[in-house]
């Protein structure tokens, strides 16, 4: 069994599921909608983990999981949107900031090399940390505050580092930590990776 396409398909049946409650259910479904995140993320972190255990890593697995991650986070984001549509558009600038800048990585590697973006930066995973936090506070608590302005600083940060990436890279290739990284890649000094972050 690939057991690292098991748990990003689970993460990617998380979505539909978390909108679903959302939706359907309300008020009533925050406490089930936090807890599937944070085995959204646990699935995250183990997928690659247990992929370059089993030597079953590949570049359609890493491809596969970051376009799940995409569709995970944007799900937690619209459910944010349909319990809490006022608190969403008390805030939709920086929402759109960072849209606006996603976008721009997707629209940036597709020119340049024909195929989507797929970093699983540092500063990304990161950034999904402050996530985690900003939608355990705006899903559990209603409360945007310091944790909501963290997540869009560490957003903005990482979206700047993936751009650059792209734009440094020679060609493309997945899992690079950094635009320093890229940078190296690009001189073609070789640089020890980080299983851990790689995950």
């Amino acid at each position: 069994m690939n057991i690292p396409k098991v748990l990003i398909l689970f993460r990617l049946l998380l979505a539909p599921i978390i909108l679903g409650l959302a939706y359907f259910i309300g008020d009533d479904s925050k406490t089930t909608i936090i807890v599937l995140m944070y085995l959204g993320l646990i699935s995250d972190i183990l997928d690659g983990i247990v992929a370059r255990k089993q030597g079953v890593s590949s570049t359609s697995l890493r491809r596969m999981d970051s376009q799940t991650d995409m569709v995970f986070w944007l799900s937690i984001g619209f459910a944010t949107w349909i319990l809490y549509p006022q608190l969403i558009a008390n805030n939709y600038v920086s929402i759109y900031v960072i849209l606006v800048m996603e976008v721009a990585c997707y629209v940036i590697s597709l020119v340049k090399f024909k195929k989507e973006t797929c970093t699983h930066a540092f500063l990304s995973k990161l950034w999904g940390i402050t996530l985690l936090v900003a939608f355990t506070s705006l899903i559990g608590f209603n409360h945007s505050g310091i944790p909501f302005a963290l997540a869009i600083v560490m957003g903005i940060i990482s979206h700047i580092d993936r751009i650059l990436i792209t734009i440094i890279l020679p060609k493309w290739t997945h899992d690079i930590p950094s635009a320093y990284h890229a940078y190296l890649i690009r001189k073609g000094i070789d640089f020890k990776r980080n299983d851990l972050l790689n995950g």
